[in-house]
C-alpha cells in the first residue's frame, strides 16, 4: 500500500502523523511511504531522516494524489478535504460532533474517513485519544498556571502559593485521562484542586491517590456552581466518545466567577464544556468575557511538537500497520476497536454519536465497504 503523512496546516500545528520508526516498520512490511517536504520540521523531524529508512519526500500534491492511506494530526481543512478522493483513506483525529460543515463537505467525498478519537477497545478505552489526553491534561495547569500571571490578563495568583499567602485554587471538571493529569500538575504545583465527576468510583480512586490533598465532589450543577465560584483556574476535562460535551458551566455561573480567573477548556475541540468558550488557535489563544480570560486552543498539544508528536504515533502506528497490510476494508472488517474509529464511509455517516450529532439514524458500517 501507498502511506502518506502531508505536512499539517491547520494554524499553529507543527505535529506530524509519523516518525522515522513508523516508516522503518512500513518498509519493512513492503509498503511505499511518501512523506510531504518539510513535514517533520515542527517535530525536529528532517527530511533526510524520513528518506534514510525508505521514505519518499514529495511535494503535497503528489502525495495526496498518490497515497492510498493519509495520515494526519488534526481534522483536514478545506484545501485538503478538496484533494481526498474515491477509496482513499484518512486516519486523523476529527471532532466531527462539534462541526456539522466540516462533517457536511467529508460527505460530499467518496473516502473513508476514521477518527483516531473513536477507536474504541471492548473494554471501552480509547487507545488513540489517550496519549494526547494525557499531554493536553498537563498542559491544561501550565498553560493555565501561565495566564493567571497579571502581565497576561490574570488575576496575579501563584498556584502553589508562599508560605502565609493562600494557594491559588484549581476546579477540574471530569476524571478521565485529561482531568487526572490536569490534576496530577496541579498538585505537583502545590495547589489547592478540586476535582468533580458523575463516576464516584472515579473520585475514589482520586482520594486513593492523593488522600486530603484534593477535594472530590460529585458533578451535579449545586456543586459545579459553587466551585465555579472559588476557582482561580477552572478546567474542562469532560469527554462523552465522539459525541458533542455536554455544557456543564453556564454563561450565568461564569458572570459569577472571579476578575482575571483563568478558564482553560480542553472539551473545546468537542464543543466545550463551559458554555462561554470558543475555539482559539495558538496565534490567539485567549479572550477575555466577562471579566475572565478565556483559553480555548483546539490543539493544545501543538505546543509541545516533539513530544506529542512521539506519543501519538506509539499509539497509532500498530493501527496504521493493520490498515496497510490487510487493506482498508480488511483491516475495518477484522479489528472492531478499528470499525468503531469509521466516521464517514464513502459519503454516509455511520458512527452513531456524529449521527445523532446531525439528528438522522446512522448508516451500516457494512453497506458501504467495498
Amino acid at each position: 500500500m501507498i502511506v502518506g503523512a502531508p505536512k499539517e496546516i491547520k494554524p499553529g500545528e507543527q505535529r506530524v502523523a509519523l516518525t522515522p520508526a513508523g516508516v522503518r516498520a512500513l518498509a519493512e512490511r513492503g509498503h511505499d511511504v511518501l512523506i510531504e517536504e518539510g513535514a517533520g520540521l515542527g517535530s525536529a523531524i528532517r527530511d533526510d531522516e524520513y528518506a534514510a529508512l525508505g521514505a519518499r519526500v514529495v511535494s503535497a500534491d503528489e502525495l495526496w494524489t498518490k497515497a492510498e492511506l493519509v495520515l494526519k494530526v488534526k481534522e483536514p481543512m478545506p484545501p485538503e478535504v478538496k484533494q481526498l478522493r474515491g477509496g482513499q483513506a484518512l486516519f486523523t483525529y476529527l471532532h466531527l460532533a462539534a462541526d456539522r460543515a466540516l462533517t457536511d463537505a467529508l460527505r460530499q467525498t467518496d473516502a473513508v474517513l476514521v477518527a483516531y478519537e473513536t477507536v474504541q477497545r471492548p473494554d471501552g478505552s480509547l487507545p488513540l485519544l489517550t496519549p494526547m489526553s494525557e499531554v493536553a491534561g498537563r498542559l491544561a495547569v501550565q498553560e493555565g498556571a501561565f495566564y493567571l500571571g497579571h502581565a497576561h490578563g490574570g488575576r496575579g495568583v501563584l498556584l502553589g502559593g508562599v508560605p502565609g499567602v493562600p494557594r491559588g485554587n484549581v476546579v477540574i471538571l471530569g476524571a478521565g485521562i485529561v482531568g487526572m493529569n490536569a490534576l496530577r500538575t496541579a498538585v505537583g504545583l502545590g495547589a489547592d484542586v478540586s476535582i468533580l465527576d458523575v463516576n464516584v468510583d472515579r473520585l475514589r480512586h482520586v482520594e486513593e491517590l492523593y488522600g486530603n490533598q484534593v477535594v472530590t465532589l460529585m458533578s451535579n450543577s449545586y456543586n459545579v456552581d459553587q466551585a465555579v465560584r472559588r476557582a482561580d483556574l477552572l478546567i474542562g476535562a469532560v469527554l462523552v466518545a465522539g459525541a458533542r460535551a455536554p455544557v456543564l458551566v453556564t454563561e450565568e455561573m461564569v458572570r459569577t466567577m472571579k476578575e482575571g480567573a483563568v478558564i482553560v477548556d480542553v472539551a473545546v475541540d468537542q464543543g466545550a464544556c463551559i458554555a462561554t468558550i470558543r475555539p482559539t488557535n495558538l496565534a490567539e489563544p485567549t479572550y477575555r468575557q466577562f471579566g475572565v480570560v478565556h483559553y480555548g486552543v483546539t490543539n493544545m498539544p501543538a505546543l509541545v511538537p516533539r513530544t506529542s508528536t512521539f506519543a501519538l504515533t506509539n499509539a497509532t502506528l500498530p493501527y496504521v500497520l493493520e490498515l496497510a497490510d490487510r487493506g482498508i476494508t480488511g483491516a475495518i472488517r477484522g479489528d472492531a476497536s478499528l470499525a468503531k474509529g469509521v466516521n464517514v464511509c464513502r459519503g454516509s455517516v455511520v458512527h452513531p454519536a456524529v449521527a445523532a450529532f446531525l439528528g438522522e439514524a446512522p448508516s451500516p458500517l457494512e453497506s458501504c465497504l467495498r
